[in-house]
């Protein structure tokens, strides 16, 4: 264990932002799951915009990969594309 105040003011501080990124992408996670059940193409089309906006706030803060919010904003664009 640590022993100087520093790295131990240091581990404090990672718990509490692992606890928050953990939290944001397991929304993102759910949002995603939610979105991919969708049988409504209205729906789908207005709800689209808010999971991409999302996406592209966690990719900008690195709680996921930039690629990652690309390819999800772009699989989640052909399931849209694909509702009938």
């Amino acid at each position: 264990m640590a022993n100087h105040k520093s790295s131990l003011k240091r581990i404090r501080q990672d718990k509490v932002k692992a606890l928050h990124n953990k939290y944001y992408a397991k929304t993102m996670r759910n949002a995603v799951r939610k979105f991919r059940n969708l049988t409504d193409k209205e729906e789908a089309v207005k709800l689209y915009p808010s999971i991409q906006k999302m996406l592209d706030k966690l990719a900008k803060v690195n709680i996921i990969h930039k690629n990652k919010a690309a390819n999800l904003k772009s699989s989640l664009a052909k399931h849209v594309a694909a509702l009938g």
